[in-house]
């Protein structure tokens, strides 16, 4: 059965080295509340840790890397790839407050090449012992005919928990609330159909030096995105965590979009561009495009990957924590509620009839 299965394309021994690869990076994932060994057919994660909660909610998120997997294939450099897609499923968890408890990734490809795919699962699980997410389960498959032998994609799914009255969302946001805002590498995993759309029309060689970023363009654009959990769970733990109200993480839809999302209708706020200076992808790919950063701003993060909404009196030890753990913060804004005038504001996305938000300003140089 196994030799038909070879002649139609599918290599299941090639599917199993790459198991035998991936399994030390997995179960480095896994503590005590892992159950069920490797290589099962579902993952299996003890529960009894929820008897702790006094009202648990359970917290979920499933979502893809998107088209940066082209970047990473031009490249063949696929040891950042898994980061991202930690990155894009496990900070929508903390968003809501929760802590993440486990994750499981899909891997899709035209045909299995171990070292590649034990590769990208390393990254995946380097990315989830980061987060404090045991990876507890995944799945390869080979699609000989509808994929290309060297074309791949994946995705993944986590969950997590929090205890209800700690949920985190517009209904605790108040008046005067600041508006933190958490820096992203670069591009993170966003916008990538207009990156390359952008390094196509304009004939951009991948391996090319680019003074700006001291590297080349494609080690720039594989910018591994930014794992925001664990300082975050660090702040919500401490002694200001009942101080964070909201959190958007600036994903697809940009940064208004994002943060409008998880403002309650009546919240108006104006984010002030000044307060920062995206990096120097952001500016080099406008230019060549020949469009203004203020464009992109409902495709691209801007230097922004997370925005946290805060008590006032409080703001300057959250943003103080969070640098202190690597990533630069600052106030961008603050809260209010009243009326919206004008009619350049965001006021919600996703289906989500939120806040009133709008970028307001000149950005720094």
């Amino acid at each position: 059965m196994t030799d038909l299965y070879a002649a139609a394309g599918v290599d299941t021994r090639a599917g199993d080295t790459a198991v035998e690869l991936m399994r030390r990076s997995v179960a480095a994932t896994q503590g005590a509340q892992v159950l069920g060994g490797f290589g099962g057919f579902a993952g299996l994660w003890d529960a009894s840790a929820l008897t702790a909660f006094r009202r648990p909610v359970l917290a979920t998120s499933t979502d893809g890397v998107g088209t940066k997997i082209a970047i990473a294939r031009a490249l063949d450099k696929h040891d950042t790839i898994g980061q991202d897609l930690v990155g894009m499923v496990v900070d929508d968890i903390v968003v809501v407050g929760a802590a993440p408890l486990f994750m499981t990734d899909y891997i899709a490809c035209g045909r299995v090449a171990p070292g590649r795919i034990a590769t990208i699962v390393a990254g995946i699980a380097d990315a989830c012992a980061a987060t404090r997410t045991a990876l507890i389960g995944g799945e390869t498959a080979e699609h000989p005919d509808l994929m290309a032998s060297d074309d791949y994609d994946l995705a993944g799914a986590a969950v997590g928990a929090v205890e209800a009255d700690r949920l985190l969302g517009a209904q605790r946001v108040q008046d005067g609330d600041a508006v933190l805002a958490l820096a992203s590498p670069g591009l993170n995993s966003n916008g990538y159909s207009l990156v390359r759309r952008i390094v196509r029309d304009a004939g951009l060689a991948l391996d090319a030096e680019v003074p700006e970023f001291r590297r080349t363009l494609g080690e720039e654009l594989l910018e591994p995105t930014r794992l925001y959990t664990g300082p975050l769970l660090d702040v919500l733990a401490g002694a200001d965590g009942d101080a964070v109200h909201s959190m958007g993480h600036v994903t697809g839809g940009g940064i208004a979009a994002n943060l409008a999302r998880v403002l309650p209708r009546g919240s108006v706020v104006d984010l002030d561009r000044s307060t920062w200076s995206p990096q120097p992808v952001f500016r080099h790919l406008a230019g060549i495009a020949g469009f203004g950063l203020e464009e992109a701003e409902g495709t691209w993060n801007l230097g922004i990957g997370m925005l946290a909404v805060v008590e006032e009196a409080a703001a300057d030890r959250i943003a103080a924590a969070v640098a202190a753990a690597g990533i630069p913060t600052w106030r961008a804004g603050t809260v209010r509620f009243g009326p919206a005038e004008g009619d350049d504001f965001t006021t919600g996305a996703k289906g989500v009839d939120g806040g009133a938000v709008r970028l307001v300003g000149s950005y720094a140089d």
